[in-house]
């Protein structure tokens, strides 16, 4: 047995002889350690609001397949769907000016809307020139393989999305995941767009798919740094619309969405906050 004199005696060298064994452990072992000093524990609305990005961008995809189908069977005119794409199309730019009014100075914001005026102007002349070539791309292709791709590039979309918010201050580059997300999302869209019977309805879903999976997550990463109202309002828009465009298509692939939603906005919150106590 030793003493306690010989433990406080006890030093950490070498060079001294002293009568402790060499695996000896003094109860000053490790005293100083300090466990997850960085942690803070997430709370549950606290999550439910940082989901928001995830069920928005569910929806969106929902949105998009219940306008093909609706384009398919002819319950749809192309054109209005023309005309609704440039509505919102006018409306979601008006939302990014009024975003960016007091951050950007007013040389800046002219410069982007030139930008932006002629990216969108050769974006829909060659969206036109292209139409009649996207409807013939994959005439010899089975629509069970069209399905089949088109979830598979749908899931990866959903997957690689950047659900992280967009800050103007930053000049950061778009990470790969969100390019080959965007690209995915295309690839399908396109191959979606094969399916249909005139150039006016593949013209007008390619440029659908364009705002909802090109223009859209920019703008909701953008509205990720407001308040958490905002983005409360629009998951619960898009959540909305999913639903109303899709149970009449189809009510199981509704209870899907549904339960997707459910489970990513409220259920998986819950068990990471659950899941949390066991972090060392």
């Amino acid at each position: 047995m030793y003493t306690e004199e010989w433990e406080a005696e006890w030093e950490r060298v070498l060079w001294k002889k002293k009568p402790y064994p060499d695996n000896y452990v003094p109860r000053s072992f490790l005293s100083s350690l300090s466990r997850n000093p960085n942690f803070r524990p997430y709370t549950y609305w606290q999550l439910v609001i940082l989901s928001c990005p995830i069920s928005q961008h569910l929806a969106n995809i929902f949105v998009f397949l219940a306008v093909f189908m609706r384009l398919q069977q002819r319950l749809l005119d192309p054109r209005a769907l023309v005309w609704m794409s440039a509505a919102v199309f006018l409306a979601g730019y008006m939302a990014w000016e009024l975003l960016d009014c007091s951050r950007v100075d007013g040389g800046a914001r002219y410069t982007n809307r030139a930008k932006a005026l002629k990216a969108s102007i050769l974006v829909f002349l060659a969206l036109m020139s292209l139409s009649p070539v996207l409807k013939t791309l994959t005439a010899a292709t089975s629509s069970d393989s069209i399905w089949a791709l088109s979830a598979c590039l749908f899931i990866l979309n959903a997957l690689l999305a950047d659900y992280t918010a967009l800050r103007p201050q930053s000049h950061r580059r778009e990470r790969l995941t969100s390019v080959l997300s965007m690209n995915a999302a295309i690839s399908s869209s396109v191959v979606l767009a094969s399916r249909l019977s005139d150039d006016i309805s593949v013209f007008g879903l390619i440029l659908f798919s364009v705002q909802a999976f090109a223009l859209f997550p920019m703008l909701r990463r953008r509205i990720q740094g407001t308040a958490r109202t905002i983005q409360v309002i629009l998951t619960i828009v898009l959540c909305g619309l999913s639903t109303a465009l899709t149970y009449p298509l189809s009510a199981t692939a509704t209870y899907l969405y549904l339960s997707c939603f459910i489970f990513v906005t409220f259920i998986a919150p819950g068990m990471l906050v659950w899941a949390q106590r066991f972090k060392k």
